[in-house]
């Protein structure tokens, strides 16, 4: 799950773009509304789910293929709305004592970060069960949670001076390890599909690691670049694993391939000794000193893509479409680009598509049928009573904390919401949606 942190500049004409958890679908707000887009058919046609006016909206977050979609808008960016948008109703609204930065979510937990505390509720009655409080300052909402329900973790920054990542374990609700990633305070983390990897970037943004989630091990080394040091927007791996790609603030993005095979061979010594390149490394590095050697263990990226021009903020990833590999590149300018991956180490990606954003937004077609006029409960003018079942509470932190393990408070009372589970029909909706049972009609088509 990707967003981009930080408010789009409204009066410049950025948008707001973030893919779902499974980049099976694409979210588009501008300051008119926001837009939801299947990416099943993206080689050739950018297919309209949804379509709402709102207000300018500061993040959201769409649940998978579901009806659910968290928002915060600009207008009130301490409260979380969690939306059903197929019946076009709020589920519940939750207001918070600072600016919410971040909303992760998946099919068992919400994750809501503010600058320096992190909420867990229950996605299936949106009860917080567990708070972190006095978290190092994180001003940028600096956190991912895995989507897998198997492997439920969450990570946060540990410092504000090194790079250290918390793994927090958003189940049993305790902390599980602590990562010295980097030397220099982080600047993007993700999780693998499984969450049974992490992979981590620096403010230098020269290279990035993978570790395990779970014994805090490193896996892969990556050299992004020698010569300068980037911001790193994001990080995201691939559906099967195989491949990570970063994007940042230059025109440049990389895509590195995680060989695995690679590594367990190196890790049991078996490199051949005939190799002769394998040998004058070995030899070489034997005489230089560690930071020299760790240059030559790292990987350099399988492929890379240069874009137009460079301070744009883009988020990207890589997704099977239709039995094809493809790099998806959503720029804050507006902008989804569609690139093949090659099959060989070194080859150009190739441009396949290029999506203007802000034209799809006036003039898709909404392959749902749903009235492009209608606001989501509340959003634009709508009547609270229109909303259906929805409820509303406060995570401010009134609820009873209690001590738990790794140095963090937990509210397992559930009253640092207020009992936000639907009633009615609404409740069964919510229900539905969050296990997957009600599918959006017309939806990606990805394998």
């Amino acid at each position: 799950m990707m967003s981009l942190l930080g408010r789009p500049d409204v009066d410049a004409g950025e948008v707001f773009v973030n893919f779902n958890q499974n980049i099976t679908s694409l979210a588009v707000a501008t300051s008119g509304g926001y837009s939801l887009y299947s990416l099943g058919s993206v080689d050739s046609t950018l297919d309209k789910i949804y379509h709402t006016k709102s207000d300018e909206l500061f993040l959201i977050e769409r649940l998978f293929e579901s009806s659910l979609v968290a928002i915060v808008s600009q207008r009130a960016p301490r409260k979380l709305k969690v939306c059903h948008f197929k019946k076009q109703s709020e589920i519940c609204n939750y207001s918070y004592a600072n600016t919410i930065l971040a909303v992760k979510l998946n099919r068992e937990r919400l994750i809501v970060c503010l600058e320096e505390s992190l909420y867990i509720h229950n996605i299936q009655d949106m009860k917080v069960v567990h708070t972190i409080r006095d978290t190092p300052c994180n001003p940028l909402g600096l956190c991912a949670l895995s989507s897998s329900s198997e492997h439920c973790y969450l990570a946060y920054p540990g410092s504000v001076t090194s790079g250290e990542v918390q793994i927090f374990d958003a189940i049993n609700l305790h902390a599980k390890t602590m990562i010295p990633a980097h030397d220099t305070p982080l600047a993007a983390i993700a999780f693998s599909p499984s969450g049974t990897e992490i992979a981590t970037a620096s403010e230098r943004g020269t290279v990035i690691r993978v570790f395990s989630s779970q014994d805090g091990s490193r896996l892969f080394e990556l050299r992004r670049g020698l010569k300068r040091c980037v911001s790193i927007v994001s990080l995201s791996f691939s559906n099967c694993s195989e491949y990570l790609v970063s994007s940042s603030n230059t025109e440049t993005v990389h895509i590195f391939r995680l060989d695995r095979s690679a590594a367990e061979t190196a890790d049991h010594g078996k490199q051949s000794t005939d190799d002769w390149m394998g040998f004058l490394s070995k030899t070489v590095t034997s005489y230089l000193p560690t930071q020299v050697t760790d240059v030559f263990s790292q990987g350099r990226a399988f492929a890379s893509v240069s874009l137009p021009e460079a301070g744009v903020r883009r988020m990207c990833a890589i997704a099977t479409i239709q039995k094809q590999l493809r790099l998806l590149i959503a720029s804050q300018d507006g902008y989804l680009y569609v690139y093949s991956i090659p099959s060989i180490e070194g080859a150009e990606c190739q441009l396949i598509k290029r999506h203007d954003l802000r034209l799809e937004d006036h003039y898709a077609m909404d392959i749902k049928g749903l009235n492009s006029g209608v606001s989501i409960g509340g959003a634009a003018g709508v009547p609270p009573s229109v909303a259906g079942a929805g409820a509303s509470g406060s995570a401010d932190g009134k609820s009873t904390a209690t001590d738990k393990p790794g140095g963090s408070s937990s509210s397992t009372s559930g009253g640092g919401g207020g009992g936000a589970s639907g009633s009615g029909s609404a409740g069964a909706s919510y229900a539905s949606a969050v296990k997957g049972d009600e599918p959006v009609a017309g939806g990606p088509s990805t394998t």
